[in-house]
């Protein structure tokens, strides 16, 4: 891993996020449903900035008053990777297992995995199927199911796995490093969303010395991957004027997209729409704004497919005028996902500036439709 004063970031005020954050918070085991160890990093880090709450999912909430109750601006980022759970155990020792969120199978065979025991331990293991010297030619042309697939620990009975402590229903996660690749860019697991809880707590830690027209709301949602779940419970406490949904968004700098709208080193996406939300346009166009002011270079998208935490929160209550932005990741799903560090960079100073413009006046005039 590089080491931060190795990678070129151009960040000069407000003070450069932190790379051993970031990886925290990345390599940290947090599957939906099991996410306490992110959790616990982001409580550390955000002690002292607000006051912290839960809701009874297990989301977390940093509350920091400025210059005024209102409008309270929620920014939002789900904790929650995709991973698995043990659905049984067989008798020589194999684990099979189900899904949380979305996954491909292409992506999944001979990968290294963590079994959050119940036990308490992190148990290593070896995603597995039926050899390919065993496979007709019809089925060396499918994507494997996961119901084809076992994990494998090593273990030979039933008893020696649940000597581990690995019960059914224990979650599990890939194994990564963390690794930097040519450049500024980084891989590593879990940045959909990580580089979402990232962003999070560095705008937090970053209005530590700045005054802000508003109250802020720190919400680190759980269950995200599973039907954006947190968010909607979490909203009930933080009561949202107005929300930013931060993610790790799908890159399509890839071979057969021709109309790109999130290309790794171009800047934040801002999202405009998705089949599970609209953004408010006004705000949308606020957060334009902003970047242009301030010379951050930032990508527009109308996507076809996907949705985030935006799905619960604009429509909570009688409605939250709500954006999404995103750090652009390519390969997400997978335990090699990319993205660059400059677009993480780029994406704190843009929602600090944009917290920093959301007085009542602006937020009011977001929903004036009169």
């Amino acid at each position: 891993m590089a080491k931060k004063s190795e990678l070129n970031v151009r960040s000069k005020n407000p003070p450069e996020p932190s790379l051993e954050l970031l990886k925290r918070l990345t390599l940290a085991p947090g599957p939906s449903g099991a996410e306490d160890a992110v959790r616990a990093i982001v409580r550390e880090s955000l002690e002292g900035v607000g006051e912290i709450s839960h809701d009874r999912l297990g989301s977390i909430l940093c509350e920091k008053k400025g210059d005024s109750d209102s409008p309270r601006v929620v920014l939002d980022a789900h904790l929650d990777e995709v991973g698995f759970l043990v659905q049984r155990i067989t008798d020589d020792g194999r684990l099979g297992f189900v899904a949380l969120g979305g996954w491909w199978g292409h992506v999944l065979l001979a990968q290294r995995v963590d079994v959050l025991a119940s036990g308490g331990a992190l148990v290593p293991g070896v995603i597995g199927s039926k050899p390919p010297h065993f496979l007709g030619p019809a089925e060396r042309e499918k994507v494997l199911e996961i119901d084809n697939m076992y994990i494998d620990l090593g273990a030979s009975s039933r008893s020696e796995v649940e000597a581990m402590g690995i019960r059914v229903g224990d979650a599990v996660v890939p194994h990564a490093d963390f690794v930097c690749l040519h450049g500024e860019v980084l891989s590593s697991k879990a940045f959909d969303n990580r580089a979402g809880v990232g962003l999070l707590c560095e705008t937090l830690l970053a209005l530590q010395d700045r005054r802000h027209p508003n109250t802020v709301v720190g919400v680190g949602a759980v269950q995200e991957e599973v039907g954006c779940r947190g968010a909607g419970t979490a909203a009930e406490l933080a009561r949202p004027d107005v929300a930013v949904v931060l993610e790790g968004t799908p890159a399509d700098d890839l071979p057969g997209f021709t109309e790109r709208q999130a290309v790794l080193g171009k800047g934040p996406q801002i999202r405009f729409s998705d089949p599970t939300a609209l953004s408010n346009r006004r705000l949308v166009r606020l957060a334009e704004e902003t970047a242009r002011e301030r010379g951050i270079p930032v990508q527009l998208a109308v996507r076809k497919s996907g949705g985030t935490d935006a799905k619960s929160i604009h429509v909570h209550r009688h409605g939250v005028p709500t954006v999404v932005i995103g750090v652009p990741a390519r390969h997400i799903h997978t335990h090699v996902a990319l993205i660059d560090w400059r677009d993480y960079v780029w994406a704190r100073d843009l929602v600090l500036e944009l917290v920093l413009k959301l007085n009542g006046a602006r937020v009011s005039a977001l929903v004036d439709f009169g």
